[in-house]
């Protein structure tokens, strides 16, 4: 018997995970509290998004759920969570943003490896019917670019030390530009246009 021409082979795993995920308060209420202040000190330093950022990821009348595969102790948890947060808030009623934790199922820590390794930050976009739309980890480019230039230092940044606003500015612009291309992929994707009639 052949495939339909749509599916995901995964979408139990990822309805699986996403209903064990928590939303992003609870997670953070559910971690040592030193670990969940410094998302929430971070949080503060985030710049704002600015008012074209914020309406490149509204109204596209799909619902997209956003699974955040996360460790609350890793510096590049610490800096993206928030903005993650900040632009999923943005987004409005249609995304559902939700936060897993790296060791919570074993099944969803070998799909998501990067470059072979357990990497964390990993956020994967998901339709309605939890078909994967795309995926993006551990670090963006703005940060890999600095790390190539240093070329020396820890492996996973400790999140004490605030990276200077541009940066962090940059970093969310990068975040922004993926979630709108998640945002638009789902609103042409053919199925949910038919699903639609849109």
């Amino acid at each position: 018997m052949s495939n339909p021409d749509y599916f995901d082979k995964r979408a139990d795993l990822w309805r699986r995970a996403f209903t064990a995920a928590l939303d992003y308060d609870a997670y953070l209420a559910d971690s040592p509290a030193d670990k969940a202040q410094r998302w929430r000190d971070r949080a503060a330093e985030i710049p704002a998004l600015t008012a074209e950022q914020a309406t490149r990821v509204q109204g596209y009348r799909r619902k997209l759920n956003v699974l955040v595969y996360s460790g609350v102790w890793c510096g590049d948890c610490v800096r993206q969570g928030p903005m993650i947060k900040a632009i999923a808030d943005a987004a409005g009623d249609g995304v559902t943003l939700r936060v897993i934790d790296r060791d919570a199922d074993a099944e969803l820590r070998d799909e998501l490896r990067l470059v072979g390794a357990m990497r964390v930050p990993v956020v994967v976009f998901l339709t309605e019917d939890f078909w994967e739309v795309g995926r993006f980890g551990d670090r963006g480019l703005t940060i890999y670019r600095l790390k190539a230039q240093r070329e020396v230092g820890a492996t996973c940044a400790t999140g004490l030390i605030a990276e200077p606003a541009e940066q962090l500015a940059a970093e969310q612009g990068e975040w922004v530009d993926i979630f709108e291309r998640m945002l638009l992929m789902a609103r042409l994707s053919p199925p949910l246009r038919q699903r639609h009639g849109d």
